[in-house]
């Protein structure tokens, strides 16, 4: 027997927090938001042990609540994931921990959420995670056994390095990590093309010109945000707070791509490569949507939506996508306007489906020849 409610929240995250928030400030009567972690802000705690958010905590606040801490601070991925536990209880939201989504396929008019604890009926479902796996490039399984390799999803610090160190990948990820393997003695080299940086004057009054910038400027809305977008998705988000001249003051030495491995020793561009001790993929993430039995990829391999909601599948929405509407939407400040968006767009069809809904008069149905 399946349990039935009104919203299913896939993922209980800043993007499914926020979510539910605003399905509980629009008096949405039954939602779960299902977290496949056991503690709510199990992601964050899993990141590597000095990571910090790009933003400072004026601006990294979810809906309805003020990020605590110096609001010029940036604030640690712990003080992040404590952050999300205080929200999800000081607001009273139904998330259920350990309870992973397994599938979801249309039914009738409402689609059955196959879990890990049993499957659940709802009108409506909001994706609010990417279940997100490592991307290693092929060419790694060429590199020589003997170098040690390692994903920055499962780097947690310097203590994990041996011997030179080669980080793939130009992105925020991995200029954090390579500074912070310079810092700790070890020859690091950065290879990969930048993702570009965000200007220095756009830090200016307290990171508010940023913020306009990302939430304004870099948009659907506009004609530069339109054709930032894809860039974004394929190659990554710009610097926003440490900027390649950090790393190269560090010592990290530059190196184009990584193109070939020959011999077992990754070739850097036209020029061969050092043998490094370890390497580091900073090489992103692939998300995995296999698990959605319905049709809702474009030919570029996103989501189909607009403004999170799913093109052609009227229940169906997501929350949490990059560059889902703006540049903040992949940033922890950001992501409360696009599920304010499509809170009052589920709030809004609640309303006009019980309005369309067939009166019971107590009289048998006509028969239909």
């Amino acid at each position: 027997m399946s349990e039935k409610v009104q919203v299913v929240i896939v993922g209980g995250g800043q993007a499914g927090l926020a979510t539910a928030y605003e399905l509980k400030r629009r008096s949405v009567g039954s939602f779960a938001v299902l977290e496949g972690a056991q503690r709510v802000g199990d992601q964050w705690r899993a990141r590597w042990d000095s990571l910090r958010l790009f933003t400072p905590a004026r601006h990294d606040a979810l809906p309805g609540s003020i990020f605590p801490g110096p609001p010029d601070s940036f604030p640690t991925k712990d003080e992040v994931a404590a952050y999300l536990v205080m929200y999800a209880r000081h607001n009273a939201l139904p998330v259920r921990t350990g309870v992973r989504v397994q599938s979801i396929k249309r039914v009738a008019r409402d689609y059955l959420v196959e879990t890990s604890a049993g499957p659940i009926e709802a009108e409506h479902v909001v994706v609010a995670t990417g279940y997100e796996r490592p991307e290693i490039p092929a060419l790694a399984a060429q590199v020589d056994p003997d170098i040690r390799q390692l994903h920055a999803a499962a780097y947690r610090n310097p203590a994990q390095l041996v011997g030179d160190v080669l980080v793939v990948g130009a992105g925020t990820s991995g200029v954090e990590i390579s500074i912070e393997a310079a810092q700790s003695g070890h020859r690091t080299t950065l290879a990969g093309r930048s993702t570009g940086a965000i200007p220095p004057i756009f830090y200016a009054f307290k990171g508010n010109v940023f913020w306009f910038y990302a939430t304004r400027v870099a948009s659907v809305s506009t004609p530069v945000g339109r054709r930032m977008k894809p860039l974004v998705l394929s190659h990554g988000a710009p610097l926003i707070r440490l900027k390649m001249r950090d790393a190269i003051a560090a010592g990290v030495v530059r190196a184009p791509r990584v193109d070939t491995v020959t011999d077992g020793l990754p070739v850097l561009g036209d020029a061969a490569g050092a043998r490094p001790g370890t390497i580091v993929w900073c090489t992103g993430f692939t998300r995995d949507y296999s698990w959605i039995e319905i049709p809702i990829l474009g030919p570029d391999g996103h989501p189909r939506h607009r403004g999170g909601v799913v093109e052609g599948e009227p229940g169906l929405y997501f929350v949490g996508l990059p560059y889902q509407t703006r540049l903040a939407s992949g940033l922890l400040g950001g992501v409360g306007y696009d599920a304010a968006v499509v809170a009052e767009v589920i709030a809004g069809r609640m309303v006009s489906s019980r309005h369309h809904a067939p009166v019971d008069t107590g009289l048998a149905p006509a028969m239909v020849s």
